[in-house]
């Protein structure tokens, strides 16, 4: 089988992160281009000690994964200040919910009873098995958007991994761009739009982010002088955020508006950490989240790209904002924090 390479690792798609809690509220506020940024932690479930957030909604809603009393991962819904445990598929001891829409419906993966992982679909209260493509025995499921179409990557009968969609029951097989062998989804906008990554296993293969729209997969490039591209994030606007090379090799968080792959660059660095950022998500108003090696002696900091200006998200009181995975049209940003005690599901508010 054909098991994704590095860019499609467990810390790219199933990003388990090592996150921690007990429901503390912290507030802080961090200058973010003439806004403040209220952090809150969102806590654990009964008894655990990890937890991360991926995704939300424009209700607020969270998803993400914590850890329970006997340290399974499950999918976790934060909801009005509770943070509910989705459970798992039949059988099964672990889960991850990775997107939620609008209508309060949650994709992630799980495993079932015969050890398989499988996409899954939770909706009115209910974890469905959304199954693989013709043949294969693994699949995740990484975003849905508001018509409920479900967005991620599965294991073919060749054993090859390929994004799919998801729709009205029937799941597609989206194929890779010419010359590669692999392909993951990893964002889907409500006009259908989707976009992720394509590979080669081969020593000559190159990594590039797609654009499938209207039954064609298009390749995004990279930035001037690249060779790698990875796209992980799309709004309705048709604006797509990722990571990619540049020409001196470092990585960098991009946005990519009308054909242009734009450099978003870093935040202020110092030696010995090496130049990197990652453009994680982006709303229907253009502002783009993420994480950035910075100088301060933290690994990354979470991000805020707003207006031309990348700004720091990571410092407040008492622990660092390490990264942004998500954000809503009302400027709620989740991801993962760290205290001196724990690792944390936290939610960023930006306020004026």
């Amino acid at each position: 089988m054909e098991l994704p390479c590095t860019q499609f690792s467990r810390d790219h798609y199933v990003g388990r992160t090592l996150l921690v809690f007990a429901l503390l509220w912290a507030a802080a506020l961090q200058p973010a281009v003439g806004q403040s940024c209220r952090i809150t932690d969102l806590g654990t479930l009964p008894g655990g000690a990890f937890s991360t957030a991926y995704g939300i909604n424009s209700h607020g809603d969270v998803v993400g994964e914590a850890t329970t009393a006997s340290g399974a991962s499950h999918a976790f819904l934060f909801d009005d200040g509770v943070m509910t445990d989705l459970g798992t598929l039949p059988g099964g001891n672990f889960s991850i919910a990775f997107g939620i829409n609008d209508r309060g419906q949650v994709v992630g993966e799980a495993n079932t009873a015969s050890g398989e992982t499988h996409a899954f679909l939770f909706d009115d209260g209910v974890m469905t098995d959304l199954g693989t493509l013709p043949g294969g025995h693994f699949s995740i499921a990484r975003a849905i958007n508001d018509r409920g179409q479900v967005v991620g990557l599965s294991v073919t009968a060749s054993g090859a991994a390929h994004a799919f969609l998801f729709d009205d029951g029937v799941t597609t097989d989206l194929g890779t761009l010419p010359g590669r062998t692999s392909s993951i989804a990893v964002g889907i906008n409500d006009r259908g739009q989707v976009v992720g990554l394509s590979q080669s296993k081969t020593a000559s293969g190159v990594d590039h982010a797609f654009l499938f729209d209207d039954g064609v997969m298009t390749d995004l490039g990279t930035l001037p002088g690249g060779h790698f591209s990875n796209a992980s994030g799309i709004n309705d606007r048709g604006q797509v955020v990722g990571q990619a090379n540049t020409a001196s090799g470092d990585t960098h968080a991009f946005l990519f508006d009308d054909g242009v792959m734009t450099d978003l660059g870093t935040l202020p660095l110092a030696a010995p950490f090496e130049p990197f950022s990652q453009a994680r998500a982006i709303n229907d108003r253009g502002q783009v989240v993420g994480n950035s090696n910075t100088g301060s002696g933290a690994r990354s900091h979470a991000f805020l790209f707003d207006d031309g200006v990348m700004v720091d998200l990571g410092p407040f009181p008492g622990g660092i904002f390490e990264i942004a995975r998500g954000i809503n049209d009302r400027g709620q940003i989740v991801g993962g924090l760290t205290t001196a005690s724990a690792s944390h599901a936290a939610l960023c508010t930006l306020t004026r």
